[in-house]
């Protein structure tokens, strides 16, 4: 996972659910990352509270070396546990101050609180890309946008039982978001095409399954994060259709967490063999290096 990371100039971490694991798969990367790679590392979100602040559980703290980059905002960045130096403050202001990109000078803890839009999170990278070898987003399926190509080249998904105890119901959900991750580029050909921007929906998918003069056309989507279609009404769709995207992501593995808060534990060899046979991505329970 690591060389397959080292690829690529910026990866989001992304969640199928909360507690599925993914603060434990980004303090994983920053652990195991070689020392000579610049890592800038931010969140959309809110990362590495003690305690969840919604079901009361113990959470992983983020640990940074020694030269790394990170952006938070003042109110957590006057909240770590480290020594640093301050190399920027941003204008743009959020509900918790402006944003403040920082160089770790001793390891320590540190929250983070970083850009809360696609647009910001990209601004602050596009600033911070002469510093870096490698950015890393951690982010949320809620906010999955963050996710997409105009944001990062490539992202891990972490899922668990978390989003479901029934591991026949969590391989195929999260399957079936790998299938849309996976959906293959646009190609220069001669088929006609029909372009649809914004969000497809049940209702738009409905429509083009209606539309006689749609047959045989090539369906042309904007990337996988554009997709909220029912599993069942989706797989009608490609029997009929072929979908490709415009920009696409490079998904490069899974991570599950086979813990769910309220202590229930699937079967992690079981999960990781199940979630690789229907995926075909490389299955990690980083949760066993703890």
């Amino acid at each position: 996972m690591i060389e397959e990371l080292l690829r690529h100039k910026s990866c989001s971490l992304i969640g199928m659910e909360k507690n599925t694991g993914k603060t434990v798969t980004l303090n994983y990367l920053l652990d195991h990352l070689p020392s000579n790679i610049r890592v800038a590392v931010t969140s959309i979100g809110l990362d590495g509270e003690t305690q969840d602040q919604v079901t009361n559980s113990r959470k992983p703290e983020i640990t940074l070396r020694e030269e790394m980059l990170f952006a938070t905002s003042e109110k957590h960045y006057l909240c770590r546990k480290m020594v640093s130096e301050i190399i920027d403050v941003s204008q743009e202001r959020t509900a918790l101050g402006r944003l403040v990109t920082a160089r770790v000078k001793q390891k320590g803890k540190v929250i983070l609180s970083g850009p809360g839009a696609s647009l910001s999170v990209k601004r602050w990278m596009d600033e911070i890309e002469e510093k870096a070898d490698l950015i890393l987003i951690d982010g949320a399926l809620s906010r999955k946008s963050l996710a997409t190509p105009t944001v990062s080249e490539s992202m891990i998904l972490s899922t668990g039982a978390a989003y479901s105890a029934n591991i026949d119901r969590l391989v195929r959900d999260t399957a079936f978001l790998v299938e849309l991750i996976q959906l293959p580029l646009e190609k220069d050909e001669t088929t006609e095409k029909i372009y649809l921007t914004g969000a497809i929906t049940n209702r738009v998918v409905e429509s083009i399954l209606n539309d006689k003069n749609a047959i045989g056309k090539e369906l042309v989507i904007q990337d996988f994060t554009k997709v909220f279609v029912e599993q069942l009404l989706w797989h009608r769709l490609i029997k009929t259709f072929k979908v490709s995207v415009k920009q696409k992501s490079d998904l490069l593995a899974i991570t599950v967490n086979p813990t769910a808060p309220n202590g229930m534990v699937l079967d992690s060899d079981k999960l990781c063999r199940l979630m690789y046979e229907a995926t075909a991505v490389p299955t990690y329970d980083l949760m066993r290096v703890l």
